[in-house]
């Protein structure tokens, strides 16, 4: 390999525009992208080895300036409105100039990778960035050709990142200055005015979203999955907070993906080759895989150090709450082999309810489950947000509403069919409050909420009884092994009942005007499962 890498032969940048710049990387190895990033002054290595970045002024996602160009392709597929804000291809094509010329002095640093390890729904990406750390996050993430793979590459959809490169407004059509662009038609992603890594895959991750389901009939799903030694897979969606990571962490089980997969005929696979994990208040106790695979290989975004070493503070957020770590997947132990396993025999819903009225575990029938996902609730505490001073109700469709370029209730119905189609248990599991709200009750127990999934997937429940819970309609189980009986219906851990009821009604209410935003689109099978709805079992 020469210094500037490896790359198909026949390979240029002309067939995006890009044909002036200083020079361009193809390929870069992970421990040469690193070094370039240490050249630039860019980036620190920690103590043992890992390279920490900052992303500059953003440390998440914006989501406010995130669009989809309006185009034949798109104009009657994508529901367009606040999440997937129309752009105009006009308005691309002259932001597209424009970073084209701003690469004209610029070295460029190309990876060429793939999404989907599943071979029949593989897309090919190669990303074109000014930095080379941003091509070590898409090697980290997505999935590595061989070398000879690369030297026939060939890309279906490119991603052009410029963190240096700002728009204009007034000019181009955009919020502010910065932008990540989606162009279906011309299969090309513009990321400009952020280095936020996370817009790069989440912009791949919004692709798969929209052809999958239209063109391949499989359901893209935003959750973390794992399969047990029978080849007995088992997804967790959740929405951040609620335990996704954590409870997809099994010694005993081999983790498929943390984030990012598809549903196919033939069971899932992961859409990534690797992990972006967050890493606040990150311990080895607590969360033992991701501690040991931050390591020579792994990107740290936006930590802190203990002073006078390079040692990270994992509690310093003096720059984000948001501080994350990619990495390859095989820097977990128990990586499943080629990330995909089979049809899944149980499903988690994960929520962190912290007004304490779900059941810590509950059963949901095909209706409940496509009402729930469509749902996708948790809730935020105080603290966590300026301005929470009580518990706040959030509701993100399908647990990602954010990446969904369709209708959501086009997700829930795949969800239906595939449910059907395997007899898949769906699971509601409350990791938040019991006994009361936040600030009344207690945390649930992590012990008994892994003792609770395990006994999911070992099929404890198989032969016990359930209960009924109002107003919700969901099935409780009346016991479960290492679980105290009293736990598992939250009722019984108020000190007050009648505020209990008076609590469900209001939280069951919320999940009524929320779904008012879909009900037109709904099923009546769907509508029926709302709470305060009589649900047949």
């Amino acid at each position: 390999m020469n210094q500037h890498g490896l790359k198909n032969p026949n390979a240029n940048l002309s067939y995006i525009g890009v044909e002036d710049y200083n020079q361009a990387f193809w390929n870069l190895s992970p421990e040469t992208l690193r070094q370039k990033t240490l050249e630039l002054n860019e980036g620190r290595l920690t103590d043992n080895g890992t390279l920490c970045i900052r992303t500059g002024k953003f440390t998440g996602r914006s989501p406010m300036d995130r669009f989809i160009v309006k185009d034949s392709i798109t104009n009657n597929h994508v529901d367009w409105g606040e999440i997937n804000q129309a752009f105009d291809a006009d308005k691309f094509d002259q932001i597209h100039q424009k970073m084209i010329q701003y690469f004209k002095d610029k070295d460029l640093y190309v990876k060429d990778a793939y999404a989907c390890s599943d071979s029949s729904y593989q897309l090919n990406v190669r990303l074109i960035a000014e930095k080379p750390w941003s091509a070590k996050f898409v090697h980290n993430m997505f999935l590595r050709p061989t070398e000879d793979e690369i030297k026939s590459f060939d890309p279906e959809w490119s991603i052009m990142c410029a963190p240096g490169f700002k728009a204009n407004p007034d000019e181009d059509g955009t919020r502010q200055d910065n932008f990540a662009i989606i162009n279906f038609t011309k299969k090309l992603i513009l990321i400009g005015g952020t280095g936020y890594t996370g817009e790069i895959k989440k912009g791949i991750f919004s692709v798969l979203n929209f052809v999958l389901p239209q063109n391949e009939g499989v359901f893209p799903m935003h959750c973390s999955a794992n399969v047990g030694k029978q080849n007995d897979t088992a997804i967790f969606f959740g929405l951040s907070g609620t335990g996704k990571t954590t409870l997809s962490a099994d010694p005993n089980r081999n983790l498929i993906g943390d984030d990012e997969h598809g549903w196919s005929k033939d069971g899932v696979f992961n859409f990534e080759g690797g992990c972006y994990a967050k890493t606040i208040n990150l311990t080895e106790e607590k969360e033992p895989d991701i501690f040991r695979a931050i390591k020579p290989g792994a990107l740290l975004e936006n930590i802190g150090f203990i002073d006078g070493t390079n040692t990270p503070d994992f509690e310093f957020d003096g720059i984000t709450q948001n501080t994350r770590v990619s990495y390859p997947i095989y820097h977990i132990e128990n990586a499943q082999p080629e990330s995909k396993a089979g049809i899944p025999k149980n499903i988690f819903f994960l929520t962190c309810d912290a007004f304490g009225v779900l059941p810590p575990i509950s059963k949901l029938n095909k209706a409940q489950a496509m009402y729930y996902f469509l749902s996708g609730y948790t809730a935020k505490i105080a603290g966590t947000e300026e301005g929470i001073v009580e518990p706040q109700a959030t509701f993100s469709a399908c647990f990602g509403a954010p990446f969904l370029p369709l209708h959501p209730t086009k997700y829930a119905n795949m969800l239906g069919e595939k449910m059907a189609e395997s007899n898949a248990n769906v699971w509601l599991i409350n990791t938040g409050w019991t006994g009361g709200s936040y600030g009344i009750g207690e945390r649930i127990s992590l012990k008994y909420t892994r003792a609770m999934i395990t006994a999911v997937l070992n099929g404890d429940f198989d032969e016990l009884l359930f209960t009924k819970l109002e107003p919700f309609n969901l099935c409780v189980p009346m016991s479960c092994p290492n679980v105290p009986r009293e736990v598992l219906n939250p009722r019984n851990t108020w000190a007050d009942a009648v505020a209990y009821d008076n609590k469900a009604e209001y939280v069951a209410e919320l999940f009524h005007k929320n779904f008012l935003k879909y009900a037109d689109k709904a099923s009546q099978e769907i509508k029926e499962a709302s709470p305060l709805n009589e649900v047949t079992a």
